[in-house]
């Protein structure tokens, strides 16, 4: 075993295709990034992932000494007693991850929200430093967001974020079970979805939807502009209550860039506010590995009591 630098934690963040991990000692990137597959089953207590984790954190801590775990799931989670609700997509309930994971591995274990600590990522060493209120949304599959407000992430009992499943005005079902929602609308998996729908045929996803749309496919532009119509107007609301400074858009929707999704967004969300502050829209600069920079922040907080 190689003698770790003082400090070091495995950062892990579990998501609906892929489990993300990386060794982190405080400064720099991440060290060893890997992707591993998420198992694809229905996991009502979180056995399959938590299995996954504890051979992540063994195989890595048989190389490089481990001083501690970060770990961030998606869905509802309790951060305070270390425990995932619920998960729509991966099938979990009440799964208690942080215990079982430091049970299983003898180190401490930082448990969090996936997308709360993709936002203090962004916020401590990411698009959103230097600012002291902001929105991180991260559209991909689902939609959900980070506020931070005067520095902290608001978590209120693991139900703060919920951005994805409030209404936006249109009569489309969501996998939740109400109608309107934003995430049935304007997350990556829904562009593609009812491109498919309108058009009669499937695309695989919304780069592609986001492409035609560009050469000209007036389906295509249409779902793409209904789609940042909700974001708009999601956002527009949140602007009004919380009032962010910037707003950083993450998840693979942002790949659109400044032409196609940030410059149209910025216009629409202008237009729907007058005398309330603007957010600035800005694209993350941690990419898909914002996670896991968070469950390492999440994890050195654990090991050294700093931000607590």
């Amino acid at each position: 075993m190689t003698r770790a630098v003082p400090g070091t934690v495995l950062a892990v963040d579990v998501g609906g295709t892929t489990v993300k991990s990386g060794r982190w000692t405080g400064i720099g990137s991440l060290l060893d990034p890997a992707a591993t597959p998420t198992p694809g089953d229905r996991d009502p207590d979180g056995r399959a992932v938590l299995d996954l984790v504890a051979r992540l954190v063994a195989e890595s801590h048989a190389v490089h000494a481990l001083d501690a775990v970060g770990l961030v799931v998606p869905g509802l989670v309790d951060e305070q007693r270390g425990v995932a609700r619920w998960s729509e997509n991966l099938g979990w309930r009440d799964a208690a991850f942080r215990d079982q994971v430091s049970e299983r591995t003898g180190l401490p274990v930082a448990f969090g929200h996936d997308v709360r600590a993709g936002g203090l990522a962004e916020s401590q060493v990411g698009a959103g430093a230097g600012h002291r209120s902001l929105v991180f949304l991260p559209i991909g599959t689902g939609i959900a967001a980070a506020v931070v407000v005067d520095g902290v992430t608001l978590s209120s009992d693991g139900f703060a974020g919920e951005i994805g499943h409030v209404d936006v005005g249109h009569s489309e079902r969501c996998r939740c079970g109400l109608s309107g929602c934003l995430e049935a609308l304007s997350s990556a998996s829904a562009i593609a979805r009812r491109y498919g729908d309108r058009a009669g045929h499937r695309v695989e996803g919304a780069a592609e939807v986001a492409a035609r749309a560009r050469e000209g496919d007036q389906v295509a532009r249409e779902v793409w502009s209904e789609a940042l119509d909700g974001i708009a107007l999601a956002l527009a609301w949140t602007a009004s209550v919380l009032a962010p400074e910037v707003v950083v858009v993450g998840g693979g929707l942002a790949r659109a860039g400044q032409e196609q999704l940030f410059e149209p967004l910025q216009f629409r969300l202008a237009e729907r506010l007058s005398f309330q502050r603007v957010p600035e829209l800005v694209p993350a600069e941690l990419g898909d590995q914002a996670g896991c920079y968070g469950a390492a922040l999440l994890a050195w907080r654990e090991l050294t009591g700093e931000g607590r």
